[in-house]
């Protein structure tokens, strides 16, 4: 296991006795690694994160600083948490399109986890998927699609139900207009906009297709 040379023995991370971390890992300063967690070859966690009982963490993952994992999680090649995301107990990340178990020629299909964002306990993420900055998916849910930028997420699959500020509150809509939208949080004095366009992107067979981006600002 590799840290900052630079770092104090205070700032080191702390690894329960039961955890598995490959001597190639590169773990932050002030993580805290703790029971029957594996943490494989060439995996990257950040500084003052949480890596909870029983996770697992696969060969060439990327973690972000800050961030919350919680029991039973296992987050698979392909995956990329950015920081301060929140992992709920045994959430489910996936990275293979069509599993099957004698398959040879698999890909791994990447998934990216943006800065701020929350994943409920039991959601499932389909791979392939953006979850954007300061998104919540709910607990139980299932993710199919992107999931925009502070959008609160439902369901399976899951679908947007409300839009939230960074601290988790649900905001009121103030006025839709075109591809553009506006929310606010009472409670925090701020504002949200949530502007669509619609681009081709190309279908699996080639032909182009029409999809929705969002942004938020």
């Amino acid at each position: 296991m590799a840290h900052d040379a630079r770092s104090t023995d205070a700032d080191r991370p702390s690894i329960h006795a039961t955890a598995n971390v490959d001597d190639t890992a590169v773990i932050g300063a002030g993580t805290r690694i703790w029971h029957r967690a594996h943490v494989r070859e060439h995996a990257r966690i950040g500084s003052q994160c949480t890596v909870s009982k029983d996770v697992y963490i696969d060969t060439g993952v990327v973690i972000g600083d800050r961030v919350k994992i919680q029991n039973g999680v296992s987050v698979y090649h392909g995956v990329t948490v950015e920081d301060d995301v929140f992992l709920g107990p045994h959430m489910a990340f996936t990275n293979d399109e069509a599993p099957r178990a004698f398959s040879t020629d698999w890909k791994v299909v990447p998934t990216l986890v943006r800065r701020g964002a929350s994943i409920g306990a039991n959601a499932t993420i389909v791979c392939g998927v953006t979850i954007g900055p300061y998104a919540m998916v709910a607990a139980g849910a299932t993710v199919t699609n992107d999931v925009p930028p502070h959008a609160l997420v439902i369901g399976s699959p899951a679908r947007v139900v409300a839009y939230i500020c960074r601290h988790g509150h649900r905001m009121r809509s103030l006025a839709e207009l075109d591809y553009e939208c506006a929310y606010r949080c009472d409670r925090c004095d701020v504002e949200l906009r949530v502007s669509y366009s619609i681009v081709d992107s190309p279908s699996p067979a080639g032909r182009p297709r029409r999809r929705r981006e969002d942004r938020a600002e």
